[in-house]
C-alpha cells in the first residue's frame, strides 16, 4: 500500500479520536470538577498532537496541491479543501496558543472549539468525498 493511504487511513481514527476528546473536554468543562478537566485535556492534548503530526504527513504528501494553488490561485482546486486547509491552521496555531498561553475559560479557547465544531463537519464531507478511493486502497493491496 502506498504511503500517502497508510497516512490517510492513520489520520480517520486519530481526527474521531481529537474531535470526541475535544467535544468532551469542552463538555466537562461546563461541570465543577477540575481533575476531570485536566484529565481530559490532557487525552486532548496528546490526540491533537498524533493528528497534527500525521495531518504534516497528509499536507507534505500533497505539497504539489498547495504549490499549484499558491503559484495559480485557486482556479479549478476545491474551494472545500481550501477551506478545509485555513481552518485546519487556524485549529493548530490557535490550539497551541490555548495550551501554552490562553489556559481555560478564554475567549480564544470557544473561539477554537466553535472553529473545531465546524473543521468536524467539513473534514467528515472531505473524508466521505475520497472514502471509495481510500477502501480501493486497500481492496488493491488485498488482490
Amino acid at each position: 500500500m502506498k504511503r500517502i493511504f497508510i497516512i490517510d487511513w492513520i489520520l480517520i481514527p486519530l481526527f474521531l479520536l481529537t474531535a470526541y476528546t475535544g467535544i468532551k473536554l469542552h463538555t466537562v468543562g461546563h461541570l465543577d470538577d477540575h481533575q476531570l478537566w485536566h484529565n481530559w485535556s490532557v487525552f486532548h492534548t496528546l490526540a491533537s498532537a498524533l493528528f497534527l503530526i500525521t495531518a504534516g504527513f497528509h499536507i507534505k504528501s500533497h505539497q504539489g496541491w498547495y504549490k499549484g494553488l499558491f503559484k495559480n490561485g485557486i482556479g479549478q482546486k476545491s474551494k472545500v479543501t481550501v477551506v478545509l486547509s485555513v481552518l485546519f491552521l487556524f485549529e493548530a496555531v490557535s490550539g497551541i496558543v490555548v495550551l501554552c498561553l490562553s489556559g481555560t475559560d478564554s475567549h480564544l479557547g470557544l473561539w477554537h472549539y466553535g472553529a473545531g465544531l465546524v473543521l468536524i463537519v467539513i473534514a467528515v464531507g472531505h473524508t466521505i468525498k475520497r472514502f471509495p478511493v481510500l477502501r480501493k486502497s486497500v481492496k488493491n493491496r488485498n488482490t
